[in-house]
């Protein structure tokens, strides 16, 4: 037979299910996929119940029910003070990897280049490249994962059609600063590009971080398409419902890609996220709250072993530097070690990027977990290294 895609024979299965196939392979608890382990409101999941029977289950509107895009207007406003028409500018998608390539194809061609920060998701390459586009990485360094101005500035030419911006930031807990957004912000402007970001973890900030949209900022209103995550936001992340705000010019091309990808996103689910957008801001501060106190647990526990632990403000994630252990291997090595050794399961950091010389020394836990939970990965790895 004839050999099928080439881009995606090359491709190999994500570290996620590797991983994640491993952990149950030895009944390890598994910090490395990023879900929590238990579901969101009940009353969300009691709405989408409520509106299975209300006799509304055939093919919502392609752009999204009415209900939902005007409560994600709403939520603009309420939160960042953007003044979003729901009706004209906002598509919901099934869920935001869904956006993100929506987003992507209503302005990329084959061709144009797209600025890309890593450590990053590892679905952004491969949908740039399967749009024909190319890549032009730039690279953030830990521990304190600084934005490097002049290799961001280098990376901008006249090929440059967007950067596809993720903030705060998987896999590095990075949530940027003001100073950055605006220097990001003056490049978009002054290449005459596009800002599509990837903005699913804006509630989830911690020790008073601010997530700032690039939207929010002078001349990106009309450029920038930004994407939401019910998944992150009410921690139901297997209801995959996404939403792209974006201009009234900008809007019905990516309403265009999203019909020709899912075309539309279950009804029930969508009505349900509406009610949760609605929630009163109690809510929203209990989230980051009760997130950063996980954060700091599991951080805590992992210094006590002799982890280092780099600094992390938002996002579900933190990153741990194990050379302290003395271990002898590479990231890969030691996550599967401990996988199959401690029974706790992490993700290696050099999985999120792309160009050579990643470092190799680090991995990734996911504190979206209950405390218990949190709580016997720790002792997990405590009697592990003590044995050691």
């Amino acid at each position: 037979m004839r050999g099928a895609n080439s881009y995606l024979g090359s491709i190999g299965t994500t570290i996620f299910t590797v991983m994640s196939a491993l952990a149950t392979e030895h009944r390890s608890i598994n910090l490395g996929q990023g879900f929590p382990d238990t579901d969101g409101p009940a009353d969300i999941v009691q709405a989408a119940c409520d509106a299975l029977r209300d006799g509304r289950n055939q093919y919502p509107p392609m752009p999204g029910v009415a209900d939902l895009r005007e409560a994600v207007a709403g939520a603009n406003r309420r939160f960042y003070g953007l003044d979003i028409d729901g009706a004209r500018d906002v598509t919901v998608t099934s869920g935001a990897t869904e956006a993100i390539t929506a987003s992507l194809m209503a302005v990329v061609d084959p061709g144009d280049e797209v600025v890309l920060i890593e450590p990053l998701y590892d679905t952004y390459v491969p949908v740039v490249r399967m749009l024909g586009a190319v890549p032009r990485i730039v690279r953030l360094s830990p521990p304190h994962w600084d934005l490097p101005f002049d290799e961001l500035a280098d990376a901008f030419g006249a090929n440059t059609k967007a950067i596809l911006f993720n903030s705060p930031m998987n896999p590095c807990g990075k949530v940027f600063t003001a100073d950055e957004l605006g220097f990001v912000a003056d490049l978009v402007t002054r290449h005459d590009t596009y800002a599509i970001c990837d903005e699913v973890y804006e509630h989830l900030t911690f020790d008073g971080a601010r997530h700032i949209p690039l939207m929010t900022l002078p001349g990106m209103r009309q450029r920038t398409m930004r994407i939401g995550s019910a998944g992150k936001t009410f921690s139901l992340t297997g209801w995959k419902v996404g939403y792209v705000t974006a201009s009234a010019a900008l809007t019905p091309l990516v309403q265009k890609a999203h019909q020709n990808l899912t075309f539309t996103t279950a009804p029930n689910l969508q009505r349900a996220v509406a009610l949760g957008l609605a929630k009163d801001d109690a809510y929203f501060v209990s989230l980051s709250r009760d997130l950063q106190a996980r954060r700091d647990q599991l951080a805590q526990g992992l210094a006590s072993i002799g982890f280092s632990v780099l600094p992390t403000h938002g996002t579900y994630f933190l990153t741990a530097d194990f050379a302290p252990l003395g271990f002898v291997g590479d990231d890969l090595a030691f996550c599967r070690h401990i996988t199959e050794q401690a029974g706790v399961t992490a993700i290696p950091v050099s999985a999120f990027y792309e160009q050579p010389g990643a470092p190799r020394h680090y991995a990734r836990f996911a504190f979206c977990k209950r405390q218990e939970v949190l709580q016997e990965a720790i002792d997990r790895l405590k009697r592990h290294f003590a044995a050691r």
